[in-house]
Formats: C-alpha cells, structure tokens, sequence
C-alpha cells in the first residue's frame, strides 16, 4: 500500500465534510475522485497532501513518498526562462551528469581501477534513470501543452496566467513523483492537448489520483474510481463507465430492498394496528412494535441519490426557418483569428471547437454583437431572440443577492415565480439571500442558465456554459438541452457533452473553418482518416528512403577485411612457436582456423565488389 487513511474524519466548525472514511491508494493505481460540488473531494487531496491534518482517524504515508500536487489554482512564478525552471525537474540527473564530466577528466590523467568502476558505475546509473533522454523528454512534455521551441528561452512571467498554470504543470509531470495529485488538470485546456495528457497519463508509471468532472478523460484514465457524497466514501473496481454501471446496478439493489422493506413495515403496522387493542392479543402487539423499533431502517435511494437543478428551456416564439446566416465573416480583433461561412437554421445544435486562441469564443461574442466584425456579412433571421452565456461566469459581479439579481431582470414576474426558478436551480430558503460576489463558479452558473430559461429565447449561444458544474450538474443540463426545442450554438471542450448535444460541429483549426454536418462523431471518423493517411504518407516516404538506403555498407566492410587480415596474420605467425610445430593436434586446430579466416576474408572480398558496383550504379 502506498497510502491509506484509516476511519478519517475532517470537519470545519460543527459541519462534517467527510465522516469515518477508509481510503488506499497502491502503487501504480490510477484512481479518479468523483463527486458533486463541496462534496469534500479537494479536501481530501490536502490531507494527503497534509494541508489539512485530520480531525481523526490516521493517514498513513512513507516518510520519504514524494507526492506532486496540481490545484486548480497552480501556476508557475518564476523569473527565469522555461528551459532553466524546467530542467530543475531533472536537478538530479544534472548533477549526476556533472560528476560523470569530472570522472572523465580525471581518467584523462588517471587510469587507475578505482575511477574506471566509478564511472562505469556512475555511467550505468545515469543511463538508467534517463539521462540521455531527459532534454527530449523536456520538449515532448512542452509541445505537448501547445508551446513551441521559441518559448524555451521566454521568460516565464512574460506568459499568461492561463499558460502559467500549464507550465506549473508540465514541471509537475516532468518530476515524475511517487504519487500525482490532479484536481481538474483538464480545466482550461483545448480538445488537442487534452487527448495528448490522456495519452501520457495513461502510460504513467505511477500512482495517480485525479478529481475531474470531464468523464471521457476519466474512462481513458482510471482503473479504479472512489465516490465521495454525502461524507460517504465508497470505492468501485474499473474506469467512470463502470463506476456508472455499477451504482446504477446498487441503485436498484437498494431500491428493492427498499421496498421490500417497506412493504413488511407496513404489513407489520396494519398488525399492530388490528391487535394492540385486543386483550388477548395485546402482547403480540407489543412485540411487533418493538420489533419495528429495533429495526435499521433503510433509506430511501431516490432521497439519497444525486440532487440536480432542474432546467426546462423554452421558446417564447418560434421564429424563422433560417436563423442565422454568416458570409464570410471575419471575427478577430487586430487582424483576422478566422473566416466563417455558415448557415444555420431552426433546431440546429452546432459545436464550435477547436484549439485555445482560433478564434471560437471570438466567433461568438461578434454574432451577439460584443465584437465588431472585421469583414463579411452576417443576417439574423426573422424573429429570432438570442440569449448568451459568457464563460467568464467567475468574474461575473453583482451589488445584489441572488433573489434581487433574478428578480431585477424580469420585474414583471411574482416572487413565487421567481422563488420556483432559484429552486429549480438548487437556491433555496435562506440561500436565495446571498451575495451573488460570494457565490462559488457552480452556483453562478446556476443563476446566469436561470437568467437564460426565464428569457424563452428561441436561439441559446452559449460559451462553454460546463465549466464550473460538477457531473452532476453537467447531466441536468445535457437533459435540458436535448428537450429544448429551439437552436443552440455553443463552444465547449467537453467531449461527452459535445456528443450529447451536438447534431453538427464547426471546427477552427489554422484559420480556417471545416463543418461536419453529422456531429461529433462524424468529426472523429474524419480526424482518424486524417491520421490514417497521414501514417500511410509516411509509410511510403519510409519506403521510399529504405529503398534509396545504400543495401551495404562499405566501410563497415573494409574495417571487417582489414580486421580479418590482421587476425589471419597473427594466426600464421603462431606456427612458428614451440607450443605449436611441437603439437600436431594444436597445429591442426590452427590450420583450421586460418582456412575458416580465409573463408571470411573472401566472403567479405565478394560483398565488397558489389557494394562497389552498387555505389557506382548510384
């Protein structure tokens, strides 16, 4: 066991976040936490971590585990270039490197035994632990978060927070630690990158344990996953789609024992009822009752299973067949991300994706008129409503509460209305009273998707309206959306939503726009042709060098002659020693082996001519 907590307990104040909990992680183990928003998942990160201690129970850990850890917050601070702040993940070997150059210079001067095994030694070790390949590993790792060589000699304050935290973690995966703690690696990375971190963790060598709301990169990822809900811990065997078959399959387990009990407590209370107060059957009576008392009552699975808001988008009018018609519209700022052509009609659901920085969330704010285009038309059918959904919900402010921010927006509504839509959304009683500026990322979407639902457009343009929802959270929505009858345009780099709700995608790569009418599924078939035909090109540019590649290698065969003519020589000299002409069975064995050189010098004399021909014909 790598690490373990024994019947750990955390509360803050008098609130539990989590209660007699057992949790284990083995080496190697790729585990994913899953649960619903303050459920109490980072938390458990920090105890491993020991940010926070336990209130009680034991967590057991080697002293000497190096355990890396990755919050949602994590960013590189650093004032030197990326090569330098990078290469402190390989400190170690570098050292290791720098002793082997003085052992060098020292055998320079000094052969003595001593040093040739130390540096034969230290040279064994070196190599083991990647020292010849930690630079290329550096710059696979780099490229991979979508940097280029040019960015190793940046400064690493001259980027972006948002590519600060990805340096953060390029360092982190580069340290290789005994144990990887992930709290939502994936946020704010594009479609590209995230396949290309799945690809790499999937072939991780040690532990992991990764808190991510995104389920495809937790199905490629996990073999085990542990539920944290309601202060209960509960672990499954296998990746998320497991996870979900198996609590489904508990579900209905519980359901039915549920009933069945149900089912006896009522026969055993229509009892009671009919015989407590009958003399003779008084004490039957009694027993039951206490029978009932001393009975662990099951709880109701539908109670205790997931709580979700509850949306139920409409249109307040239909609106024209033809939504929205782009001309080759150019959207950008100082100079063109990309040019669209596209028209969209009624009940269409199309997915902008592509890399971070093409041009997706551009595209969007220039349709709902937030950006001047930089050319190209663009025409807005008849009677169509647009509503939009910014995905910079986490700077959204307000001076109002969340009853006052709804109800300001549409005046025209009663409170119970307005009452009924924040609890649908999950505001109830007093929290329907708090500061919409303290409110957490998952509740102020929550309050903007009521905004959108109150406003009946027939046209949602949403900007990655997931991000900040729990798993939860983000199946209530997939639902809503599906119901929802108007048309959708939407960016997001969540693959399982996209494959929930898109009828069709619109892909920005290089500023070019590409459109796959079929989804995205009909985006993946093309992507893999695009990959096939790109391994078949280079297939034959192989075969092509393979042919071209000289069949023999004519040094090599001159050094193997010159070789076997030293030796021949050496062996003919032999026959003149005592030990030899004084030995017939020596000497036969001798003249065998000189006939066996001559043999090999007149094979490799025959390869030589044709490798001479060959390189003559060239």
């Amino acid at each position: 066991m790598l690490i373990s907590i024994n019947n750990g307990t955390v509360y803050f104040g008098a609130n539990d976040v989590f209660e007699n909990i057992d949790f284990s992680i083995k080496e190697n183990e790729k585990i994913a936490l899953v649960g619903r928003n303050g459920s109490g998942k980072t938390t458990l990160l920090k105890v491993l971590m020991g940010e926070v201690e336990l209130s009680s129970g034991q967590l057991i850990k080697p002293n000497k585990m190096n355990i890396g850890y990755l919050n949602q917050n994590s960013l590189l601070d650093s004032n030197l270039t990326v090569e330098e702040e990078l290469l402190e993940a390989f400190k170690d070997l570098i050292e290791m490197e720098n002793r082997l150059n003085d052992l060098a210079i020292k055998l320079e001067s000094d052969h003595n035994q001593k040093n040739i095994d130390a540096y034969s030694a230290l040279m064994e070790e070196f190599n083991f632990k990647g020292g010849y390949t930690y630079h290329s590993e550096l710059e696979t790792v780099l490229f991979g978060f979508g940097f280029n060589s040019s960015d190793l000699k940046r400064n690493v304050n001259s980027f972006s927070g948002g590519e600060k935290t990805k340096l953060a973690f390029v360092k982190l995966l580069l340290t290789k630690p005994d144990l990887l703690l992930l709290d939502e690696p994936t946020n704010h990375l594009d479609l590209h990158t995230i396949e290309w971190l799945e690809n790499y963790l999937s072939k991780y060598k040690k532990a992991m344990l990764v808190v991510s709301h995104d389920r495809i990169f937790l199905d490629k990822i996990a073999n085990t996953v542990y539920e944290l809900e309601y202060g209960n811990l509960k672990r499954y065997s296998g990746n998320y789609t497991n996870y979900v078959e198996q609590k489904k399959a508990n579900f209905l387990k519980d359901e039915a024992a549920y009933k069945r009990q149900q089912k006896n407590i009522k026969r055993l209370e229509e009892l009671i009822e009919q015989f407590r107060y009958k003399k003779n059957k008084a004490a039957f009576a009694q027993s039951k009752i206490k029978y009932l008392e001393r009975m662990d009552k099951l709880e109701d699975p539908k109670k205790a299973d997931t709580k979700a808001f509850k949306a139920h988008f409409v249109c307040g009018n239909r609106g024209g067949k033809n939504v929205l018609s782009l001309d080759h519209l150019k959207v950008g700022y100082n100079k063109p991300l990309c040019e669209v052509s596209l028209d969209i009609l009624r009940g269409q659901r199309i997915c902008v994706m592509g890399d971070n920085g093409t041009g997706k969330s551009t595209l969007l704010k220039t349709i709902v008129g937030l950006i001047k285009p930089l050319g190209g038309y663009m025409l807005l059918g008849h009677q169509i409503d647009i509503a939009y959904f910014d995905q910079n919900v986490s700077s959204f402010t307000s001076g109002n509460n969340v009853l006052e921010e709804l109800w300001n927006e549409y005046p025209d509504k009663d409170m119970y209305e307005i009452r009924s839509v924040l609890g649908a959304f999950l505001f109830t009683s007093e929290e329907v009273f708090k500061d919409v500026n303290v409110l957490s990322g998952g509740e102020k979407v929550r309050l903007l998707l009521a905004k959108l639902m109150l406003k009946k457009a027939n046209f949602l343009i949403l900007d990655e309206p997931t991000n900040n929802l729990d798993i939860i959270s983000k199946e209530a929505l997939e639902d809503a959306l599906k119901e929802y009858d108007g048309t959708i345009l939407f960016v997001s780099h969540d693959r399982y939503f996209i494959k929930q709700i898109a009828t069709s995608c619109l892909v920005i790569d290089d500023n070019t726009t590409t459109y796959y009418p079929d989804g995205y599924l009909d985006y993946i078939d093309a992507k893999k042709e695009e990959i096939k035909k790109e391994e078949t090109k280079t297939e034959k540019i192989d075969l092509k060098i393979a042919k071209n590649r000289p069949k023999y290698n004519l040094k090599k065969i001159e050094q193997e002659i010159d070789e076997l003519e030293n030796l021949l020589e050496e062996k003919r000299s032999l026959r003149f020693e005592p030990e030899y002409y004084q030995d017939q069975t020596k000497m036969k064995e001798l003249d065998e082996e000189i006939d066996d050189i001559h043999n090999r010098i007149h094979a490799a004399t025959e390869t030589w001519e044709l490798a001479m021909e060959e390189m003559e014909n060239r």
